[in-house]
């Protein structure tokens, strides 16, 4: 397997893009973002992640981060992702979303293809992550 836009060690930072399957606008609804913030807060305070900066885009989520002492971000974002999918999906059944059912039959067929039982697939498989190795690159990124 690659290892190329994965986060691989435990020193560094990274700038990490996580997306929807489909590029869905998923965050556009309040509801969605506050899925977000929520997790990521969980993940600050139980699973060691360590934000530096984080943006929510309506289909995609850009965070600059790492994992503190003894917390692999691979894991991290693995437990996030999975957590977030079940949120998302939740909120998109239980809350009034007029996109509810193409954006609920979209998920399931992406993931019709999966050999694991599975209902839905929010995100894509994966994640973007780029090292941090200057300062120019974080104010970038900032930016």
């Amino acid at each position: 397997m690659s290892t190329k836009y994965k986060a691989t060690t435990t020193e560094e930072a990274y700038f990490i893009t996580i997306t929807t399957a489909g590029w869905l606008d998923v965050f556009t609804r309040l509801s969605q973002k506050n899925n977000i913030i929520n997790a990521l807060q969980y993940c600050q305070k139980y699973k060691g992640l360590e934000i530096y900066a984080y943006c929510i885009m309506t289909s995609h989520i850009h965070i600059l981060c790492k994992g503190t002492e003894g917390f692999v971000l691979s894991d991290i974002l693995r437990d996030f992702k999975k957590f977030t999918s079940k949120q998302i999906i939740k909120t998109i059944i239980e809350f009034l979303e007029s996109r509810r059912e193409w954006m609920l039959a979209y998920f399931q067929e992406a993931c019709a293809h999966l050999k694991r039982d599975q209902n839905y697939k929010v995100w894509q498989d994966g994640y973007h992550a780029e090292i941090v190795t200057t300062n120019w690159f974080i104010k970038q990124k900032v930016n």
